[in-house]
């Protein structure tokens, strides 16, 4: 799997997020590689109507259906077609608790990936919750030009994927090479996830066929 969060980059407003998606689906299609974008509430059934992407949101709540006024219901996601979700990324942390609540309470057939930064929590809690997916993303090195967790922490990968014993595990944090996604995979991964290096580029479906050429022969 490839994960791209489109976060909130000006980029991904409207028929910016539009264009991006096209471009996911199209190399998807090519590479028969699973390409899953998270888009902003606003932009996702939009999103999924006009480009047929695998469109998952950016974070959910804990409540379905009720008098729940601003909070972003699974359920009535499921119902447009927007059938996942981050939670607990970095940039929009939830107490465990909460966490917790959202993954038990969520509808048959819809999917979370839940983002962690360290191993500790990987072990201690995340793992034991079984979300479908947990998406591994050293802080430091999130966004960076010149660095990535397969650069600078090939093995902590490995060790990452020996305590998921519940979920699947991507990982992120500076991936924008081919190289990068070898890494990633050969540690035991089963995908990445990746931000700015393909919104903020000036060639993004060049971006995208470099991490999709990655996946070569190894999965």
């Amino acid at each position: 799997m490839i994960l791209i969060n489109f976060k909130t980059y000006k980029e991904t407003f409207g028929d910016g997020a539009i264009k991006l998606a096209k471009i996911a689906k199209e190399v998807a299609d090519e590479h028969k590689i699973r390409i899953v974008v998270t888009t902003s509430t606003i932009d996702a059934f939009r999103v999924k109507q006009e480009t047929g992407a695998d469109v998952w949101l950016q974070s959910v709540d804990e409540f379905n259906e009720g008098k729940y006024t601003g909070w972003t219901s699974m359920k009535q996601s499921m119902q447009l077609g927007i059938r996942g979700s981050l939670l607990n990324h970095s940039e929009r942390q939830r107490p465990k608790g909460t966490v917790q609540k959202i993954i038990s309470g969520k509808p048959n057939g819809f999917e979370i990936m839940c983002c962690v930064k360290s191993l500790g929590q990987i072990e201690g809690w995340v793992d034991k919750l079984s979300p479908e997916w947990i998406l591994y993303e050293p802080p430091e090195l999130i966004a960076s030009k010149d660095k990535s967790v397969a650069t600078e922490k090939p093995e902590i990968i490995k060790n990452a994927v020996a305590l998921v014993k519940n979920s699947k595990l991507i990982v992120g944090a500076g991936i924008k090479s081919k190289q990068d996604v070898e890494v990633c995979l050969k540690m035991g991964a089963k995908g990445v996830g990746l931000s700015s290096a393909f919104v903020l580029s000036k060639n993004p479906k060049e971006v995208l066929e470099e991490i999709a050429a990655g996946f070569n022969g190894i999965i």
